[in-house]
């Protein structure tokens, strides 16, 4: 429990430095845009791929990435379902509140978290796989078929916008690293040792931004944020969310201590910012992403600790 303990205070000390960064200025008004192209482009692609290549596959898609993929979907199903009965809304929006509640960042959060307080990146490859291979694609199929029904257009049709995501550097990079890691045959340390440090700035450099994106954050402002969807996709990331993936991991798989730790936190983890990537990609569901993002993020601090307190 120490341990845990450690680690989130590690991540609240570096998110709390980067929030000062930005409300003083020290780096300039720029800071945060280079900064997050500096952990995005370059060292989270490192970290990702230098983790990969030295382990092998049966290390990587475990039953982690089993709860980790059914829980997300049925969360996704449930805010479906309860949105369109409750609130009526359409297609789109629905699909942007879906994955508002089951879409979670397991990149600037999610490495973090793993590295301070699990003690590795043993769930962040699976599930940052299924995430953009699976879960997105979907979720982009229903809004482009919006977008056309609507007369808009959708930037090229599902395919492009399919193709446009997954080849970003994390996704080439974690592909990349599961090619090496199916190979019998490891690189030699002289070649990952420069990707190895490049990598260690992935995690503070992460951090950082996180804290810079908070300060000057204005939510849920009266008349323009759609606070029932908002609130829906909240609870059922901060809660539900949770709640089931400890179900499917203990009561199905039968799991238990750290493992059941990892796919409990897994879920715990915030709303992705690649929501709001996507929904402002076909202008529905903005402020619904941007507020739960926030609002889910803000929150998943004291819920993580308590978990790790229930579990660890």
């Amino acid at each position: 429990m120490a341990g845990v303990l450690n680690g989130f205070a590690v991540i609240v000390a570096l998110v709390a430095l980067g929030w000062v960064l930005a409300r003083t200025l020290v780096l300039g008004t720029d800071a945060r845009l280079v900064l997050n192209r500096l952990v995005f482009f370059v060292a989270t692609p490192a970290l990702l791929f230098d983790s990969l290549a030295r382990t092998t596959l049966d290390q990587v898609f475990t039953g982690v990435f089993v709860v980790s993929a059914v829980s997300a979907i049925i969360i996704a199903l449930l805010y479906i379902a309860i949105a369109r009965l409750w609130l009526r809304r359409p297609a789109a929006d629905l699909m942007v509140g879906a994955l508002s509640a089951g879409y979670v960042n397991s990149a600037n959060l999610g490495i973090p978290i793993a590295l301070y307080v699990l003690g590795d990146l043993g769930f962040v490859m699976p599930l940052l796989l299924f995430q953009v291979v699976v879960l997105q694609p979907v979720a982009i199929a229903v809004l482009e078929r919006a977008a056309r029904a609507e007369g808009a257009g959708g930037g090229g049709g599902a395919l492009a916008a399919l193709w446009q995501s997954v080849r970003t550097p994390i996704v080439l990079a974690a592909l990349a690293g599961v090619v090496v890691a199916a190979l019998p045959w490891t690189p030699p340390d002289p070649l990952l040792e420069p990707v190895h440090l490049v990598g260690q700035i992935s995690v503070p450099g992460a951090l950082l931004v996180f804290g810079m994106s908070l300060y000057g954050v204005r939510v849920l402002e009266a008349g323009a944020s759609p606070r029932r969807e908002i609130f829906l996709a909240s609870v059922l990331k901060l809660i539900a969310h949770p709640v089931l993936a400890y179900a499917i991991g203990a009561w199905l798989l039968g799991m238990r201590d750290h493992e059941l730790l990892t796919v409990v936190v897994a879920a715990a983890l915030p709303t992705a910012q690649n929501v709001l990537v996507v929904a402002t990609r076909y202008g529905h569901g903005t402020l619904l992403a941007r507020d739960s993002a926030v609002l889910t993020t803000l929150g998943a601090l004291p819920v993580l600790l308590l978990v790790s307190a229930l579990l660890a």
